[in-house]
């Protein structure tokens, strides 16, 4: 099979298009030929050797956690998918190797995929899982957003942060997100109330949520926490997929679960979430691809298409 694989640490310089032995599945993992494969900074992070010493690496590796494409073939004990089923997946294992999403082929455990949204391309739907993930995990499980409460989403419009703010409209929850001002028709087409972040953010929120927000998710960093000081109100919850280790905040991390990719898929295929696809690339270009998430600025998310 045709893959991009890197076989030492480094930037999009070090991809390479190789041609590599069809994977394997056992009893429990599912064979899926891959449609689109979604690109994460974390992926740009451990390339480049971020965590070479909290992570096994064994060259060459396939990167890419995020997937959508169709069940080409199923382990004996893989009973909840067939050839040909629609699927999307995080494919992240326990350690770096020739597996993962930039590849015409993925083995993946079972336990790692969901049906892919009916409602989505496969383009769309390989933006789901990560970012859904997290998203999930921080919007129910963290901060447990109800009906009729307010929430603030800082980066509404990237990848989790759009997500989040679907999340909380779907619970029943007023949203206010701050993004740059070319992104404010986006969110108010997602029944987002927009705010520019930078200078006068607190301010801003405060306009049009006086009392404040009940709970606040940061997903864009950089202290923006602090420069929005004061914008949650007394006794409310604040996250954030950015920071850790701040007085007060929640950390949260992106976390496998089951039920959650399930709930995130379902959220999708009912309308309730929809992602943005700013650039797409074919497999042979995934560098390119790699090269245009790094500049940042892209409004919405970049995937490499394989194959048709």
């Amino acid at each position: 099979m045709k893959a991009m694989v890197y076989r030492r640490y480094g930037g999009p310089e070090v991809l390479e298009l190789a041609e590599l032995p069809r994977p394997r599945t056992h009893v429990d993992s599912v064979l899926v030929r891959v449609r689109a494969a979604a690109l994460n900074p974390a992926d740009l992070a451990l390339q480049r050797g971020a965590l070479d010493g909290a992570v096994d690496t064994y060259f060459p590796v396939i990167p890419g956690w995020d997937v959508a494409g169709v069940v080409e073939d199923a382990g004996p004990a893989a009973t909840e998918f067939s050839p040909g089923d629609e699927v999307i997946g995080y494919v992240r294992g326990d350690v770096q190797r020739a597996h993962g999403g930039l590849a015409e082929l993925v083995s993946a455990d079972v336990r790692t995929l969901v049906r892919k949204p009916r409602t989505m391309s496969f383009a769309e739907a390989a933006g789901l899982p990560l970012a859904g993930l997290t998203a999930h995990r921080a919007v129910v499980r963290a901060l447990r957003v109800r009906p009729g409460e307010t929430l603030l989403v800082h980066g509404a419009a990237g990848g989790v942060g759009s997500l989040a703010a679907q999340m909380g409209r779907a619970r029943g929850a007023q949203v206010v997100g701050t993004a740059s001002p070319r992104d404010h028709d986006h969110l108010r087409s997602l029944g987002v109330l927009p705010v520019a972040y930078g200078d006068g953010v607190a301010q801003r929120v405060l306009d049009l949520v006086p009392a404040g927000a009940d709970a606040v998710l940061d997903t864009a960093g950089g202290g923006t926490l602090v420069s929005a000081a004061g914008t949650v109100r007394p006794g409310g919850r604040v996250a954030s997929v950015a920071e850790t280790g701040l007085p007060g905040v929640i950390p949260v991390f992106c976390r496998l679960d089951g039920d959650d990719l399930e709930a995130v898929a379902e959220l999708a295929d009912t309308g309730k979430l929809r992602v943005r696809v700013g650039a797409t690339f074919p497999l042979e270009r995934a560098a390119d691809a790699q090269r245009v998430l790094a500049a940042g600025g892209t409004r919405g998310k970049v995937v490499v298409t394989v194959g048709d």
